[in-house]
């Protein structure tokens, strides 16, 4: 694993927010709350929890346009994993008529921005969560599970782990797995980028990501300043 990083309240005006750092990829993940919800939703009975993602122009080697008009095509595809993988962790009826937007921004790229999205995001969820507890607005703990994700793949015919750019770039094959706390599988997706694997291999790096995973976890508590999933859920009610 590269070095792991999270600096919480680093935009003091949002509910949550923290500077997630996976050695030198970093993002700004806030948590805004917003009293609305989709249309397909009860205000009375249910919150929501959505999620963007935008790099910014310098976050990479070479210029990166802003997003004006439409996003483009990745970021959708990163945005709806990181809400998906999100909203896996929080039990939404616990919150009534407001949507928790969380953005995901890059300020620096070398590879795994969408795993530091979903990992960095949980922990500024919980600091949102927390500041819904003190405005009064949870009918009970909204806090079901922890998620977090790594990228992991094969390079030179060797399985790795947090793969940066330049490992990226080279690999065979990569994953990336998204767990919760029960590590059981909350999303996955591989690519053979340049050669497939079979299932053992496969199988092989699931295990290294889930090992990995168990480190960011307790790098997620850490930062939370509580040591179990539990003292945290009991913080929130």
């Amino acid at each position: 694993m590269r070095p792991v990083k999270f600096t919480r309240g680093f935009i003091k005006t949002a509910p949550g927010s923290v500077l997630v750092e996976f050695g030198e990829t970093r993002l700004i993940c806030t948590v805004s709350a917003v009293e609305s919800v989709p249309q397909f939703l009860e205000p009375a009975k249910s919150g929501w929890l959505t999620a963007e993602y935008a790099m910014l122009p310098a976050s990479t080697h070479t210029r990166k346009s802003r997003e004006r008009d439409r996003v483009d095509s990745r970021s959708l595809e990163i945005q709806r994993l990181i809400g998906r993988s999100l909203r896996a962790a929080v039990d939404m009826t616990a919150f009534t008529a407001m949507t928790l937007y969380v953005d995901c921004d890059v300020i620096s790229a070398d590879g795994g921005t969408r795993t530091a999205g979903v990992t960095g995001g949980w922990v500024a969820m919980c600091d949102a969560l927390k500041w819904l507890k003190r405005e009064e607005r949870l009918i009970r703990c909204p806090l079901r599970d922890q998620i977090a994700a790594v990228s992991v793949g094969v390079v030179g015919g060797k399985p790795t782990v947090d793969l940066d750019y330049k490992l990226d770039s080279a690999a065979d094959f990569d994953l990336n797995l998204i767990l919760n706390s029960s590590k059981e599988i909350v999303e996955i997706q591989g690519t053979g980028e340049k050669n497939s694997v079979d299932f053992a291999r496969l199988n092989e790096l699931i295990g290294l990501g889930s090992k990995a995973i168990d480190e960011l976890f307790f790098a997620q508590l850490s930062s939370l300043g509580v040591d179990s999933l539990q003292s945290l859920k009991e913080s929130l009610f």
